[in-house]
């Protein structure tokens, strides 16, 4: 039996033991991060934490803000931080002692006699692992760091949610969008088969001019149920996303001019990694996996448990509490593994692979984060670029479908040339939506890429 009060030599022994706790390795990724991003020598402009308003949308910011208290992700997210805050508060226990206590009363009858005993009792116990090997607190701090990993996790649920609302959003404006120049394409194609006709009828153009012209206007109009369908598709995505029945979602019209596209520029790439809660997550990950390695190899050491009990017991209640009904007993208890058939042994390995894994998976999170902010800056700039140089090319072709058409009412061109005219004007016109509709997913990508406006 362990007497309440150690030696000094006792003391010093614990104290040493207790110094040679197994500690959980440094998270480090073992990569050299480059000194600065090769699409931008610009100095760090971060996102708002409402980037989205950036937009200049609030159609858009009225559908975020439905996304924080509607969407099934981050509820599904918020939800797993909640348990993983429930376990760390489990596995944080092991680090106190565990108090119970009991009261007892008990009536029996002793052999075959008439005599019966009744027994009362109070009691009051107590047992602690001495954690002389860390394993309670590296437990302990790998259930925090996993409750730390799905913060960060549920963190990135709710930046991926924001992008595909918004990048869902836009699809919706621009479908429309393109569903409104494929009408003006159609008008076009049926006012010049109108004038055919009239040439026709005035023997100035043939049959094969005036079906060439009808198959024109066909094709125009075999585009736009398509067009109405991606619209309604896109809405029911929205709804999804939103986590509300498709027959409640509305987008209100409007077009894409009346949306701006907002700027963004990343720093430091270690900056970056500060700000991008997946690549946290992936940190925190390795971490709590570290301080498992450090379990696993604490398990292998004996473990010692102290224990006191308390309390008093008496054949009569009213003299439960006198000084002779007091029952104590102190216990100490040394536990050591002899064979389990490498039980032990393999978990300390099995520990170690997992954390190797996830080594691995932390540099991936990190080099994926630098090639998406790259990546992001390219399609910005080049996005942008393209949008300038197709709307230059819908100003062209329109004035020359106008020069054109009235060449054709005139009689001094042929239909061959019309059609060549007026086929470019519909393809610029739709186009110049596509790289609109590019230009502003793009942007909703860098922000993305940078984090967002999500802070730690």
């Amino acid at each position: 039996m362990l007497p309440l009060r150690l030696p000094g030599s006792g003391l010093l022994i614990l104290l040493a033991l207790a110094g040679c706790a197994t500690k959980p390795d440094p998270v480090t990724a073992g990569l050299t991060l480059p000194e600065q991003f090769q699409q931008s020598r610009q100095p760090a402009q971060w996102p708002d934490p409402a980037w989205w308003h950036s937009f200049n949308s609030p159609e858009l910011d009225r559908l975020m803000e439905a996304a924080t208290t509607g969407a099934f992700d981050i509820a599904s997210a918020a939800a797993r931080v909640r348990q993983a805050d429930a376990q760390a508060r489990i596995a944080g226990s092991g680090l106190l002692p565990l108090v119970t206590g009991g009261l007892d009363a008990s009536r029996r009858q002793n052999g075959g006699g008439n005599r019966r005993v009744t027994a009362y009792d109070a009691t009051l116990s107590a047992s602690y692992e001495v954690d002389f090997w860390g394993v309670n607190r590296n437990t302990a701090d790998a259930a925090a760091l996993a409750a730390r990993a799905s913060r960060f996790d549920a963190a990135t649920v709710m930046l991926t949610t924001q992008a595909s609302l918004a990048n869902t959003y836009f699809d919706i404006i621009a479908t429309r969008e393109q569903l409104r120049v494929q009408n003006e394409n159609l008008e076009a194609a049926r006012r010049i088969l109108t004038v055919i006709r009239a040439q026709v009828a005035a023997g100035t153009a043939t049959g094969l001019d005036l079906a060439q012209q009808e198959t024109v206007v066909a094709q125009q109009e075999a585009q736009i149920p398509s067009l109405r369908q991606s619209i309604a598709q896109s809405t029911n995505a929205l709804g999804v996303l939103l986590g509300i029945p498709p027959e409640q979602i509305s987008v209100a019209p409007g077009g894409l001019e009346r949306l701006a596209v907002p700027s963004a520029a990343p720093g430091l790439p270690s900056e970056l990694l500060a700000r991008r809660p997946d690549v946290l997550y992936a940190e925190a990950q390795l971490a709590a996996a570290n301080a498992d390695v450090a379990v696993a190899r604490g398990a292998l050491l004996p473990s010692v448990t102290l224990s006191a009990s308390g309390g008093f017991g008496s054949a009569v209640f009213g003299t439960l509490l006198r000084p002779e009904a007091q029952v104590w007993s102190l216990a100490a208890s040394l536990t050591q593994t002899i064979f389990d058939g490498g039980a032990k042994r393999g978990q300390v390995e099995l520990s170690e692979a997992q954390a190797e894994e996830l080594v691995v998976s932390y540099r991936r999170a990190i080099v994926t984060a630098l090639a998406d902010v790259e990546d992001t800056l390219v399609a910005l700039r080049e996005t942008t670029e393209q949008e300038k140089l197709r709307r230059e090319a819908a100003t062209l072709a329109e004035r020359a479908a106008n020069i054109a058409e009235a060449q054709l009412r005139a009689g001094t061109i042929n239909l061959i040339t019309l059609l060549n005219t007026q086929q470019s004007l519909f393809s610029a016109r739709v186009s110049l939506v596509d790289a609109r509709l590019a230009r502003l997913q793009a942007a909703v990508g860098l922000f993305r890429a940078l984090g967002g406006g999500w802070q730690q």
